[in-house]
């Protein structure tokens, strides 16, 4: 089943195989087919997934004035050129391909339950106080310090950019320097363990520790420094759970929502509570080694699904 005017909803178009015994229904914009000649129906819907469909979608498609739709009309589709092997050939890269996916499920599944245990652990040390002797009230604004430091794009420093994954070099995606309409423009610095976040994308979790390095990004973000006595990781962890982000929801300002935003000032007004200093550096290290373990297998899925996509792309050239 296909639905030819959301080609682009999905990474390579969201068709997919009725895996039913029994008959269905679905909307009148689907489009329906089945195959004629001796196919392999697995191995059909591996096409599907492909970067050669979402590259054919590209160029035959028709956005018409939506950019974010892509039709295709019944003609074009059903003219699309296959390269397609015998029958035999066909269900062994079926049965291939199917055990990627397995093993490529299960990764996800291990992923899902440690970003799960983090979270939880996280949560029962935050909210319950599970661990430390002794926990005080701090206000922010005796942890952190806003960094008003501002350098011109001169090779200093390196330009990097923010998002709710942490602190990146500047790619294209995300560059807008030939919106500058000035060559002396001056970006804001930020080091090595500051606490970053963007005041209109607070909503949509993007605050992080810097553990980038020292860089130059757009000044409309924030960057505190963390005064000494705290443990940077543990401040860093606290910060970015999801029930502290909520609380600073309260404090948006602005009458469109996708620019409402939380100033610095409010946000240092906020209060958290954290342990003694000795007990800071071991609930840290305890932190660290299941954040460490979680990034390591989301690596590892994401090493997988990228030999996957190689070898779809090497397989329908």
């Amino acid at each position: 089943m296909y639905n030819p005017r959301k080609s682009n909803e999905a990474p390579y178009g969201p068709i997919s195989m009725y895996k039913y015994e029994e008959d269905g229904i679905v909307s009148p914009l689907y489009l329906c087919f089945r195959s004629i000649e001796p196919l392999c129906a697995d191995f059909f819907e591996t096409y599907f997934k492909s970067p050669a469909w979402y590259r054919y979608v590209y160029l035959m498609g028709d956005s018409g004035a939506r950019h974010d739709r892509v039709s295709i009309k019944d003609d074009v589709f059903f003219d699309m050129p296959i390269n397609v092997p015998s029958l035999p050939e066909q269900e062994k890269i079926a049965e291939f391909l199917s055990l990627i996916d397995e093993r490529i499920e299960k990764q996800r599944q291990l992923v899902d339950a440690l970003k799960r245990y983090k979270r939880g652990v996280i949560n029962g040390i935050f909210d319950n106080k599970l661990y430390g002797k002794s926990w005080n009230t701090y206000k922010l604004s005796k942890i952190l310090k806003e960094r008003n430091t501002y350098c011109e794009k001169n090779g200093t420093y390196e330009h990097v950019t923010l998002s709710r994954d942490g602190i990146f070099p500047k790619t294209e995606r995300y560059d807008r320097d030939y919106l500058v309409s000035s060559d002396d423009k001056r970006y804001k610095v930020t080091k090595l363990g500051d606490i970053c976040y963007n005041p209109a994308n607070m909503k949509f979790g993007v605050i992080c520790l810097n553990t980038y390095g020292n860089a130059i990004f757009s000044p409309i973000y924030v960057t505190f420094e963390i005064e000494n006595g705290f443990d940077k990781n543990i401040v860093a962890f606290c910060l970015t759970r999801q029930n502290f982000i909520n609380r600073t929801l309260k404090y948006q300002q602005g009458t469109v929502y996708e620019r409402m935003s939380v100033s610095p000032s409010d946000l240092l007004n906020m209060e958290i509570n954290l342990p003694d200093a000795e007990s800071q550096i071991k609930i840290s290290k305890q932190l660290l080694l299941v954040d460490s373990l979680s990034r390591k297998e989301t690596d590892v899925l994401y090493k997988m699904e990228l030999l996957k996509r190689g070898f779809l792309q090497q397989l329908f050239i």
